[in-house]
């Protein structure tokens, strides 16, 4: 059973439009976007033409005039697909939402019908960073003359990898490059060291060629995060578990989720302290292994809790032992505490709001109730959640813009909401830092959640629509997939990989980065002028088969042939597109045939152990 690890959609919706407010410009300037346009030393300017940018999000405005061209002539948005719209026509191979890519039935259809955040907006502002033409206004987005796609997707894993590979499809038929932007985060889809159905699928679609750039998180000043090496004499791990503080129409309570190093088990509680810090009850401790779903309470001292819990004992991918709790919200006259054992392993635990409609994202501190050393507290470290602690995605954290005032220049820090990396399992990550507080973009007109400051409005076809700045790694990582979309059309030929090398390798150094280091800033602030310049200078080279492992013919149609070249015994996982596993066998040196003639047409990934992949194609 693959369990669910937590949900928290890092959505990157946690938006402080707080301090200076930043045009899209001013970032732009600060991160060489406009020399880009200018084609200054570059041999024209370049815009995003003929690359296609996919937002997976909610909240569109399809009639926003940004979405037009410069001439506000027509509409770039080339395909929609509304998960939550329910009357169809469905896109080709699906059997549910609506999808639209005729541009009179896109306009018709105005904006996304009511989905987890009702009428948002979230959609339409990142869309407009990554690629809005600025629609008559001065905020014009970095790739403003790409095309566009947009999926309004249900909140799971099977939507997300649909949505994808719709994506994918549309950008085959026009033979164009396909740049996918996922300014939101779930804790509960895949494992929380990258691996997983999701990183499968990603895989599978960057080694054809798709990039996809992730926002990092938001939850950089909050204490959400519990770890403990465990050894014999450190046998119990204890910390009071804080609940979401503010009001809100779909909360529910908090969801722990906890993992531990690969083939190692654990075991936690609930235990209830008075006001008194005295112990007034403890739940059963329940144990990592086996694959158990329990919905039960507890009462202590007149105070009933309510909790469900899932764990899983290794998981398929990481062979780690994973559980999820959550606590419904009360109004407890105690304290709940978490009550964690384990005879060794490297054990972490995180804690966010957990919301009925299967998007809460904000993290909440664990604390000591009483100051000893019997009791830990929370920290901000390793604190990416998926699709942002993927290998194959390029995650982006946030920083303020620099800016002059009164001759002194400010600005340029990283943003204080940025999550922290890096990986659980030792990856350095987010890669990199754009720009992302105060962010003015484009506003969907049809939204009924937005409460903030509208800075700007242009009239179009009789309407207003508006702009506003917002805050958050959902901002700043549309920056740099606009960004990717000016590497792409410099230089089409270019891999997933060489783009985040040539990102990483052309990125800005200063006091704040080096201040910070890489668990804020990654490998430092994105430079779009450098980065294209390396693009046009980078000779694609085709990336080589693996030394261990080989499988021919590619395409097949009945057999498979796979070959063990370095002749010691590996164990080979068969998954599909969508990331789902089929198969598993272990092969020596000697060539085995495996028969396809049962799979379905379409693309399929090979993989060993340790990470060795082959893509095959079925004909």
């Amino acid at each position: 059973m693959k369990i669910k690890i937590i949900l928290c959609i890092i959505l990157v919706m946690n938006i402080s439009a707080t301090l200076f407010s930043q045009s899209i410009r001013r970032a732009e300037t600060e991160a060489g976007v406009d020399s880009v346009w200018q084609g200054i030393n570059l041999p024209q300017g370049y815009t995003g033409k003929d690359v296609i940018i996919g937002i997976t999000d909610w909240g569109f405005d399809y009639t926003h005039p940004v979405f037009f061209d410069t001439t506000l002539s027509h509409s770039r948005i080339i395909g929609v697909w509304d998960m939550f719209r329910s009357q169809g026509p469905h896109p080709e191979g699906y059997d549910y939402g609506t999808v639209y890519t005729d541009t009179a039935d896109i306009l018709a259809a105005m904006c996304d019908t009511s989905n987890v955040y009702q009428y948002g907006y979230h959609g339409t502002h990142v869309a407009s960073i990554a690629g809005g033409s600025g629609g008559g206004s001065k905020y014009r987005g970095v790739a403003f003359e790409a095309d566009l796609l947009f999926a309004t997707f249900l909140v799971n894993e099977q939507a997300v990898i649909d949505a994808f590979n719709w994506m994918y499809q549309i950008a085959q038929s026009r033979n164009k490059r396909l740049v996918i932007n996922i300014s939101w985060g779930l804790y509960y889809m895949d494992n929380l060291d990258g691996t997983g159905r999701l990183s499968h699928t990603i895989d599978s679609l960057t080694g054809l060629g798709v990039v996809f750039v992730t926002s990092g998180g938001n939850n950089g000043d909050v204490n959400f995060h519990l770890g403990q090496n465990f050894t014999e004499k450190q046998d119990t791990l204890r910390s009071q578990i804080t609940f979401y503080s503010g009001s809100h129409d779909s909360l529910w309570g908090q969801s722990i989720s906890m993992t531990n190093s690969p083939n190692t088990s654990f075991q936690f509680a609930i235990q209830y302290l008075n006001g008194e810090n005295s112990v007034i009850g403890t739940t059963p401790f329940y144990a990592s292994a086996g694959n158990t779903y329990i919905d039960t309470f507890a009462v202590f001292n007149g105070d009933t809790i309510i909790y469900n819990l899932l764990t899983e004992d290794a998981d398929i991918d990481n062979h780690r032992p994973q559980a999820r709790l959550r606590i419904k919200k009360g109004d407890y006259k105690g304290k709940i505490c978490l009550l964690v054992t384990a005879a060794n392993g490297e054990f972490h635990a995180w804690n966010v709001a957990e919301l009925t409609n299967d998007v809460g994202n904000w993290g909440n501190d664990f604390i000591q109730p009483v100051k000893d050393s019997s009791w830990t507290a929370g920290d901000t470290h390793y604190g990416l959640g998926s699709p942002a602690n993927i290998n194959n995605v390029i995650t982006i954290a946030a920083h303020r813009s620099s800016m002059m005032v009164n001759n002194t220049l400010t600005g340029g820090e990283i943003a204080s909401f940025s999550s922290f990396g890096g990986t659980i399992d030792g990856r350095i990550k987010p890669e990199i830092s754009a720009p992302g507080v105060s962010v003015i973009a484009a506003l969907s007109s049809f939204t009924t959640t937005f409460s903030g400051t509208v800075t700007a409005k242009v009239n179009f076809r009789n309407k207003q629509y508006g702009f506003a700045a917002l805050s958050g790694t959902s901002m700043s990582s549309p920056f740099v997939t606009g960004v990717v979309a000016l590497m792409l059309q410099a230089n089409p030929k270019l891999t997933p990989a060489e783009i985040k090398n040539i990102l990483i390798a052309t990125a800005k150094q200063d006091k704040f980065t080096q201040t910070s280091g890489q668990e804020r800033f990654g490998y430092g602030k994105v430079d779009a002028y450098q980065a294209v310049k390396k693009a046009l200078e980078t000779t694609h080279i085709a990336e080589k088969t693996s030394h261990s492992l080989q499988a021919y013919p590619n395409p097949c149609r009945q057999y498979i042939t796979i070959n063990n070249h370095d002749n010691i015994p590996l164990r080979i996982s068969i998954y599909n597109i969508e990331g789902k596993i089929l198969n598993t066998i272990t092969i020596d040196g000697n060539n085995k045939q495996i028969d396809t003639s049962k799979w379905a047409k379409g693309i399929y990934l090979l993989k060993t152990d340790d990470g060795d992949a082959v893509r095959i194609v079925k004909q």
